[in-house]
């Protein structure tokens, strides 16, 4: 029976299974509903690698959750830091006069690591709220330089930089665009080349450079499909942002923090953005935060001692959170004392290796990419990821299908060398079972 003979609705619309109308309470995020319904794995315990769903499964990690587990699972030395500052004070806002002794601490930290110099630090709740701000600071920068028709925001095509409605409007991929009703929920964005800088050239000189206000990038695109950058790319918009007084913005949630081998990849690619967006990494997801890094550039007008000196309306309730900011300073701690950063570097080369012989085993393996600790598998269109993820699944191993019928490989920075290699060969062992 095809959905035109499908029993309907009274309003005409094909009626719903009631398996799917009753099922659970909680909306899925970033899902065609009705095929995930009945199918979802119920997550309920982790532990370094692995997290172990209600049913009895032991999965690794190959995702590292959503690109942030980077520590691994369920650290106790965490949870002992968040029970002690919520017994001490859970948090208490930053907003004017007001602030509390761990976002401060936290302030400093992340200054003393930042690759911009002397910057300040805006804190947020995720990746999503740290795009919004360092877009509305954009344009809050010109317009407060007199040059008020700098307003469009340029991103990357195949971009992601969250769903909030500046993250939605910039995205680069499509889907993510589509269905409110107008090009851009945020008016006055475009969408660049993501790996010819002279198509970038040619598209700031077609908008008009005088009415840019600044370029958003991520150093190595995630869920467009894991895509490193061309080599000198990002050196060249670097320089056309210089030579056309555009801001550059690098959206480090996914890179900050160790995933390419270094702190925050703008080191590894010897960059010096405008602004860093940040989140996962900072706490490896064991409490929501993120945030900007500013640069002298943006932030020294707005603390002039002046009555005239104007105000950058950014905040929100859980900016500044005590507890995250705590866990966030601890989880550094242990990135440090454990040399976790430099373990990244060293799982690239493990990754890379693997990967090169899976692409030469397997001919249904179209490209495999590696940039950092960070792996992009692509298939050939005849075999679906979302499919060969399924299989994993059964094989015991967790990876995420992406643009580009591409399959995600972001494990903790924890993993062993085995563990790699072996979440490489079960992706082999998935596509030559199809």
């Amino acid at each position: 029976m095809t959905a035109l003979d499908a029993p309907s609705t009274a309003a005409g619309r094909p009626a719903r299974s009631p398996s799917i109308l009753d099922g659970p309470a909680l909306w899925p995020a970033q899902a065609h509903v009705p095929s995930v319904l009945g199918r979802q794995l119920v997550i309920d315990r982790a532990e370094g690698c692995y997290v172990f769903t209600e049913d009895g499964r032991r999965l690794f990690d190959g995702t590292a959750g959503l690109w942030h587990a980077n520590i691994g699972h369920s650290h106790p030395e965490l949870a002992r830091v968040a029970f002690e500052q919520m017994r001490r004070l859970e948090t208490y806002h930053v907003f004017a006069r007001f602030a509390n002794d761990k976002a401060l601490a936290l302030g400093e930290r992340l200054a003393g690591l930042s690759p911009i110099e002397r910057p300040k630090v805006i804190l947020g709740s995720g990746g999503s709220d740290a795009i919004d701000q360092a877009c509305k600071l954009a344009r809050r920068h010109w317009q407060r330089e007199g040059r008020g028709s700098k307003r469009i925001v340029l991103s990357r095509e195949f971009a992601y930089h969250g769903l909030h409605a500046y993250g939605t409007s910039i995205a680069g991929l499509e889907f993510n665009r589509e269905g409110y009703g107008t090009e851009s929920l945020v008016p006055e964005t475009a969408r660049v080349s993501h790996d010819d800088a002279e198509a970038v050239a040619r598209t700031i000189a077609e908008i008009g450079p005088e009415r840019i206000a600044a370029i958003v990038a991520e150093p190595v695109q995630g869920t467009g499909g894991v895509n490193p950058p061309a080599p000198g790319y990002l050196e060249a918009i670097q320089r056309l942002c210089r030579e056309h007084d555009i801001l550059l913005v690098l959206d480090e949630v996914i890179t900050g923090f160790g995933r390419t081998g270094r702190m925050f990849a703008a080191e590894r690619y010897g960059l010096e953005p405008d602004m860093i967006t940040f989140a996962k990494g900072v706490t490896s997801g064991y409490a929501p935060l993120g945030g900007v890094l500013v640069s002298p550039r943006l932030w020294e007008p707005f603390y002039e001692d002046d009555p005239a000196t104007p105000i950058f309306r950014h905040g929100a309730t859980y900016a500044g959170h005590a507890t995250a900011a705590a866990i966030a300073l601890a989880h550094l701690d242990i990135l440090e004392r454990e040399g976790l950063v430099e373990r990244a570097r060293e799982l690239e080369g493990v990754l890379r290796e693997a990967l090169d012989e899976l692409a030469a085993e397997q001919d249904a393996v179209a490209e495999a990419r590696v940039e950092g600790f960070l792996g992009g598998v692509s298939l050939d269109a005849s075999l679906p990821a979302e499919q060969v993820a399924d299989d994993l699944v059964e094989l015991g191993f967790i990876s995420r299908p992406l643009r580009g019928n591409t399959l995600q490989l972001s494990p903790p920075f924890t993993a062993a060398d085995d563990e790699v290699r072996g979440f490489v060969r079960a992706i082999g062992r998935a596509v030559a079972a199809r």
